[in-house]
């Protein structure tokens, strides 16, 4: 799919939970949030269905995000639902590594190509502060069933502050070097005000190639992550809500005033 300023579009990023096992300070408030209704909630039928009818109009690259994704029941049945559509060419998963050690082997086993793992220091205590109770060492374990199950390569997204120079950068890349990963430096970005960056050592945050769609937890295309212009799928269709996306997909991010990270997927 090309949008109106001539962007190939062939990437779909689905969040399939807006719940989180973790409470990130970056990504909600400490109370957390109003979550969704469980009928609200896509099944995993309709997210087949968007996936399938997504890859006929040019989608190769798929992306599972929520909030947590592995928290979402029944996951690893999704992952198989998805993986028996051959015109995927990349089907990946972004995950807080809590869960991951329980469910490596098993994901790998039903087709998931790789994975993006969120580490933003290697401080146990630091850890526990930024994610409000998260234990570090279940996050090592779960990179470490990942590179046994050969979800290669393994991604670790780093958020940072300022600068990939702060000292839990520096100490998350000197890890990802020693255990052969790859590292990503995301710049803290907040949807109300816009802010964003490109992130280091990836594509996301370049509006001039960006080429993704996404796909809320309740069922809204989303042209752009800094925009409020969503397209229900229930109401308009499937096809229909893809290709409005695609049709109004903004030149630049701008600002979101009406989600949230965990319901949207970063």
């Amino acid at each position: 799919m090309l949008d109106n300023y001539n962007r190939k579009l062939n990437y779909l990023r689905i969040s399939v939970t807006d719940r989180c096992n973790l409470r990130c300070t970056y990504c909600m408030p400490e109370e957390g949030v109003t979550l969704l209704s469980h009928t609200d909630i896509l099944s995993f039928e309709e997210i087949k269905d968007v996936v399938n009818e997504a890859v006929l109009l040019g989608i190769d690259k798929i992306r599972i995000t929520g909030g947590e994704p592995l928290v979402r029941k029944g996951i690893v049945a999704l992952i198989e639902m998805l993986s028996s559509n051959k015109g995927i060419k990349d089907l990946s998963m972004t995950t807080n590594g809590i869960l991951l050690s329980q469910y490596a082997d098993v994901l790998k086993e039903k087709g998931l190509h790789r994975i993006n793992i969120s580490l933003d220091t290697l401080d146990a205590e630091k850890f526990r502060t930024i994610t409000r109770g998260g234990d570090i060492e279940k996050v090592k374990e779960g990179i470490l069933a990942a590179k046994n199950a050969g979800l290669n390569p393994i991604k670790i997204n780093c958020v940072i502050k300022e600068s990939k120079e702060e000292a839990d950068a520096k100490a998350v890349k000197e890890f990802c070097i020693k255990n052969e990963l790859e590292v990503r430096y995301i710049h803290q970005m907040n949807l109300k005000t816009g802010h964003f960056a490109i992130v280091e050592g990836g594509d996301g945050g370049n509006c001039e190639n960006c080429n993704r769609l996404r796909l809320t937890a309740n069922g809204k295309i989303k042209p752009c992550l800094f925009n409020n212009l969503e397209f229900d799928i229930r109401e308009m269709g499937i096809k229909e809500a893809l290709l409005a996306a695609t049709s109004q997909k903004p030149k630049c991010g701008s600002f979101n005033a009406i989600n949230h990270f965990n319901n949207i997927g970063g």
